[in-house]
């Protein structure tokens, strides 16, 4: 009765065959290919698999172990470069691979297990704990001020201010808002009406203060029209705008 062998349990091929280089102890990049294909045919003959897909890469990399066994028998291939190649680098290149992966996937687990570890608690101090300042000792704060470093201080705060003034933006004048309505400016337009029943649109312009005047002035005129309390003439095109008072015709 044979003595029953519990095998390690490995996630792929490529898994197996960095465990048999760590084990011998050999260099990866010189592969003793004959002793690591010997050994990796004992193990894949003692497992006890019944999934086919996983047997099936543990097969095709022994395949791909024989294959590599047979070429080194024969006499080495040379490339365009006039180098020997070697059948066991592409091998090596995927183990490398593997290994790298392999490593920062222990890395990224055992952060996760520190972060496990870490706990967050929310702050329990007080109100009054945490609007406590500590008192100022003015004596401490003074300790070797005097009227001539206060002076200094002074100038040089009154330097930093003066250096801030734009050159050219300190000569514009004060914006203000004009705050004017078509409301407003109706009214107006009605008192100088009634004073006024026939008068030139140009001299009514040249008696507003301002753009914004201007323009007030124009829409309250627009209004007034609508509403049949002005009538608006001109004879030719370019000429002057008159604008006469409809009450003035009704009474």
């Amino acid at each position: 009765m044979g003595i029953p062998v519990k095998l390690e349990v490995f996630e792929g091929p490529l898994d197996l065959l960095l465990h048999l280089i760590e084990k011998n102890k050999v260099d990866i990049y010189d592969i003793p290919i004959v002793e690591i294909t010997n050994q990796y045919m004992e193990y894949i003959q003692a497992m006890e698999q019944s999934d086919l897909n996983i047997m099936s890469e543990f097969l095709l990399m022994a395949a791909t172990l024989l294959d590599i066994k047979c070429r080194m028998l024969l006499p080495a291939e040379v490339n365009e470069d006039g180098e020997e190649e070697d059948p066991r680098a592409e091998l090596v290149e995927q183990l490398l691979q593997y290994k790298m992966y392999k490593y920062m996937s222990y890395e990224l687990k055992d952060r996760q297990m520190d972060g496990a570890l870490r706990m967050y608690k929310e702050p329990t101090i007080p109100d009054e704990v945490k609007e406590y300042e500590p008192p100022v000792d003015l004596d401490a704060l003074l300790d070797g001020v005097t009227l001539s470093k206060l002076n200094d201080i002074f100038k040089e705060i009154m330097k930093r201010q003066h250096d801030k003034i734009d050159p050219v933006r300190s000569t514009f004048g004060k914006i203000e808002k004009e705050e004017i309505t078509v409301e407003d400016k109706m009214e107006y337009l009605n008192t100088y009406i009634s004073k006024h029943k026939k008068f030139s649109f140009r001299d009514l312009l040249t008696k507003q203060k301002s753009k914004t005047q201007l323009v007030v002035t124009f829409l309250a005129i627009l209004e007034m029209m609508k509403m049949g309390k002005i009538w608006v003439e001109q004879e030719n095109a370019f000429d002057d705008i008159v604008i006469t008072s409809k009450v003035a015709d009704e009474v």
